[in-house]
């Protein structure tokens, strides 16, 4: 019986990183879509965020039957736990990613990159795809160490969302309403898909170490026990 859960709780993890992989593929593209108008790349990411939605359901399913079945307790009770807020996050990043695939699309042809703002929307995606990599192979490997440089990515793409904000406030800014709602829009989405990795690994974190103050400073070195 024991064997059969701690199989169980092996799927929850290799659950978790499919997704975390579809995550990534999500992100990848729409910023590609959105610094490109490439529609037809849009469209991709908007309909397989079903999929990851779907896979989402599939783990909270799984980890409500370990709860009931096998009554998990201590550790073995925090990583299903665990699992089901991390699934919660990860399927909200998805939902981040389609929501920037969707103004790429509802601006096609034009481009939905007001102008000026290319080359900090082109980078707040180079770190948004880095930043879903790390999640990847941190949920993978359990190497605390990428949860504190999720965090540092992270405060640059903070970076990144605040100048955007006093470009489109400052007095030299003459784009169109259209164009300044699609840039507030748009780094939101960004901002918060990286958000919402720091969560996550700040709970890999607590799982590895049950120090939540110690999630919130600093990563340690050693990789984790696999969750």
């Amino acid at each position: 019986m024991r064997e059969v859960f701690h199989q169980s709780l092996e799927d929850v993890q290799n659950r978790l990183v499919e997704i975390a992989d579809l995550v990534t593929i999500a992100i990848d593209r729409a910023t590609r879509a959105f610094g490109t108008s490439d529609v037809a790349l849009a469209e991709e990411v908007i309909e397989a965020d079903a999929i990851i939605d779907e896979k989402a359901v599939a783990l909270d399913e799984l980890a409500i039957e370990i709860l009931a079945r096998q009554q998990p307790v201590a550790r073995d009770l925090r990583i299903v736990v665990t699992a089901l807020r991390v699934s919660a996050s990860l399927e909200r990043m998805g939902d981040m990613a389609e929501h920037i695939a969707q103004l790429a699309r509802s601006r096609f042809p034009e481009r939905a990159i007001p102008k000026g703002l290319k080359t900090t929307f082109t980078r707040m995606g180079e770190l948004d795809v880095e930043v879903a990599r790390k999640l990847a192979e941190l949920l993978r490997t359990q190497d605390l160490r990428l949860a504190e440089s999720i965090r540092d990515t992270d405060d640059d793409i903070d970076e990144l969302h605040v100048s955007v904000f006093e470009k489109v406030l400052g007095d030299s800014w003459k784009g169109e309403p259209t164009a300044t709602v699609d840039a507030t829009l748009a780094s939101r989405y960004h901002e918060r898909f990286a958000d919402h990795a720091v969560s996550v690994a700040k709970k890999v974190v607590y799982l590895a170490t049950g120090d939540w103050a110690g999630a919130d400073e600093e990563a340690a070195n050693e990789p984790s026990p696999v969750i």
